[in-house]
């Protein structure tokens, strides 16, 4: 009997209706369907409890003298999952009468599947004589009939498991990154305050990624420049490379006066439609529309168990020519259900750019599963009927015609260093179906073409202003650098940004992205840190083929990280000094102090007038988006018997702008005199008789008032009894 094992329920569920149940023949095969729920097995997480006794309280500190870890240390003990015995017990006992075992998990290109499976099979000792491998590209009927024909034999003892190239690259990715928890060991100990910057190969370069572009957008300054240009009656503007500028309109000659315009080419173009999404570009679309990453990931998941959509995992970028004919008769009731005229979709053969050979589950795109409704997506989630439009339609511009247009390119005719040009729409093609969400917002469309006339004017511009960080823009950049897959992108990015995690290195508000406090001190530490180095998950991949092929030994590549791990250690000692810290002499000493309190940074200034011996006064940020100002200085303080220095608060004042308020000149009807106001404000109380209550009665009142300076305002010292 041969034994599949699928990697969750819901697999297991779409085999049985392949095959005719979960238990029974097919093609005269008998065979028993079990199923895991995701990874039962992993390495015990503790790593005090992975290495000998008297190592223990080594591997358990946190303190840096105890990195690098020996990666020979470490036994690479496994544990179950909690709450995974009675998964465990059915698989052995559905499995226990059988002579093959076939691996059926997701066929990912990080061999996860595999080392999910083996864990398995090795840690329950399933020995049979027999081991193969179902490879299918969706859990459609057809796919998963034709994988169970085609199984392909992976060995006849339970060793065949070490030779499995899948497995061994899976593995070795799983001890680099159990590794690799010593950067977060080393960020914690360089850290301030109670913050835990997470570092990881993805994560620190999203952060690295993003915080160079926040620092560039906050480093920007605006200098305009106006040279002369000239514009027509459809809005073409006309420039000439060697037209000098000016820094001021002023100085700008009137040189020109209207001409004629002459269009010297018309060309007809194409364009092709734009590639198939991966789960990160579409991540990205959505997110401007409200939709978190996590919540895409989550509801793409559940929409291709049901077959609505493709396989989520891949890291393939085109389909192939079998999975074009077979999404093709499906093709017009996609088009009906999200909208399209199926009448626009004439280009019926597969694109070369688009489909190609090779590959596996292919680039993401509609599943076999057609829904009648989009309101029928609903059950998967309120991210579902988004996913599935944008998908359907990015799918379906591979069936319409290419976008054609004219190139208009011309001159000014008694200025003819001055060169305009115009794309002028010929025909829609695929643009009549979808835009490109992934595409930069440039295009230079003129549904008029060129002008007759054109006339001078001063134009007004200024050095390119930075790229605001959004998601799309990280996912385009993390894709241009090859830094991840499209599925691995948008799982860390969903991590690091998600606002209910204990230290989130990233806030994502619709998609546009800022830094959190911990993502400001991650990013502090990581300039010139091999963990943030954009080529360092390529490299690893690279480690993992070779691996897998047998080219290299794991044992060379781990024994690489404690290399880096001092490297960066002395790396991050010195960010921290660089960018954390603040140092100099004070009153007689030369300290180290926090250049972060709280949720404050100093600026270079405040940490010179704080070492100075200066009061300064700082606009705090609030939890509510507002500003407070605090008053205070640098002093030695002490916490837990550890004395230290930094910055000390002497008082809460009003907010920053409550400095430059006048003096109140009246309060509650009373109208201070000059007198008054001077007695006030030398601290000395005031008698009245005459005040007026604000509430609904507006009854007169007799109180001895003082004035707070601190809040800049009229208090009440005591009531006067009424007459």
């Amino acid at each position: 009997m041969i034994g599949i094992l699928c990697e969750k329920d819901s697999a297991m569920r779409n085999f049985s209706a392949a095959l005719g149940g979960r238990k029974g023949s097919y093609q005269n095969e008998e065979y028993v369907i079990a199923t895991a729920r995701g990874h039962l097995y992993g390495f015990i997480q503790d790593p005090d409890k992975q290495v000998d006794p008297e190592l223990a309280s080594k591997y358990k500190s946190w303190s840096i003298k105890n990195l690098p870890w020996d990666e020979n240390d470490i036994q690479w003990n496994y544990e179950k999952k909690p709450k995974t015995a009675d998964v465990l017990k059915d698989i052995k006992d559905s499995l226990k009468d059988c002579d093959e075992i076939c691996i059926a998990t997701d066929d990912d290109p990080s061999g996860e599947g595999e080392l999910l499976a083996w864990e398995i099979i090795g840690h329950l000792k399933l020995k049979v004589p027999r081991y193969t491998r179902m490879y299918f590209e969706d859990e459609a009927p057809a796919s998963i009939q034709k994988a169970f024909k085609d199984r392909k034999l992976l060995g006849t003892d339970l060793g065949c498991m070490l030779e499995d190239p899948d497995y061994k690259k899976a593995q070795f990715r799983t001890k680099w990154d159990y590794l690799s928890m010593q950067w977060t060991r080393l960020a914690k100990a360089y850290s301030v305050g109670n913050e835990m910057p997470r570092q990881g190969r993805l994560k620190s370069a999203m952060v690295e990624i993003v915080g160079d572009q926040v620092k560039l957008c906050k480093e920007y300054v605006r200098k305009p420049f106006y040279q002369n240009r000239f514009q027509d009656e459809n809005k073409v503007v006309y420039i000439s490379k060697d037209e000098p500028s000016f820094d001021s309109p002023k100085e700008v000659p009137a040189a020109y006066t209207d001409s004629p315009v002459i269009c010297d080419s018309k060309t007809v173009k194409y364009s092709i439609p734009p590639k198939y999404l991966d789960l990160a570009s579409m991540s990205a679309a959505l997110a401007a529309r409200g939709y978190s990453s996590k919540t895409v990931l989550s509801t793409y998941q559940s929409m291709y168990e049901s077959q609505v959509v493709s396989y989520p995992r891949t890291d393939d970028k085109v389909i192939t020519v079998e999975q074009f004919y077979e999404l093709l008769p499906l093709a017009e009731k996609i088009a009906q259900l999200v909208g399209v005229s199926p009448s626009i979709l004439t280009h019926r053969k597969p694109r070369p750019t688009h489909v190609k050979a090779g590959g596996t589950h292919g680039a993401n795109r509609p599943g076999p599963h057609v829904p009648h409704s989009l309101e029928e997506l609903e059950k998967y989630g309120r991210a579902a009927k988004a996913i599935y439009t944008l998908l359907a339609k990015n799918y379906l511009a591979t069936l319409a015609e290419d976008y054609k247009y004219e190139l208009q390119k011309g001159h000014v005719q008694n200025y003819p260093q001055f060169e305009g040009s115009a794309e002028v729409p010929v025909f829609p093609g695929w643009k009549a179906v979808y835009s490109d969400v992934m595409a930069d917002e440039n295009e230079d469309e003129n549904t008029q073409g060129l002008g007759t006339l054109a006339k001078p004017f001063v134009y007004e511009g200024a050095n390119k202003k930075p790229q605001e960080p959004t998601m799309k823009w990280l996912m385009k950049q993390l894709e241009k650098y090859n830094v991840g897959t499209g599925a691995t992108r948008t799982s860390i990015y969903s991590d690091i940004s998600d606002s209910h995690s204990k230290n989130p290195l990233l806030a994502d508000t619709k998609g546009k992205i800022s830094m959190t406090k911990c993502g400001m001190i991650s990013y502090a530490l990581l300039p010139g840190t091999h963990i943030s180095d954009l080529k360092m998950t390529e490299q690893v991949y690279a480690q993992m083929s070779e691996v897998a092929s047998g080219k290299n030994d794991e044992s060379v590549y781990l024994h690489q990280i404690q290399q880096m791990i001092i490297d960066d250690r002395e790396t991050m000692q010195s960010n921290q000094r660089s960018h954390l810290k603040c140092t100099g002499d004070f009153q007689g000493n030369t300290i180290l102090f926090n250049k972060v309190w709280g949720d404050y940074w100093f600026t270079d200034q405040e940490c010179a007038d704080l070492l100075a011996g200066k009061n300064i006064t700082i606009n705090y940020p609030d939890r509510h988006g507002k500003t407070k100002a605090i008053n205070g200085n640098l002093q030695k303080q002490e916490y837990k018997g550890v004395t230290f220095y930094g910055f000390k608060s002497n008082a809460v004042l009003k907010p920053a702008a409550a400095a430059s308020d006048a003096f109140p000149a009246a309060w509650c009807g009373h109208a201070f005199t000059p007198a008054e106001i001077v007695s006030l404000k030398d601290g000395k109380p005031l008698e009245a008789e005459d005040f007026v209550s604000a509430k609904k009665a507006h009854k007169k009142f007799g109180a001895v008032v003082k004035y707070n300076a601190r809040f800049n305002k009229i208090s009440v010292v005591k009531f006067l009894p009424r007459s």
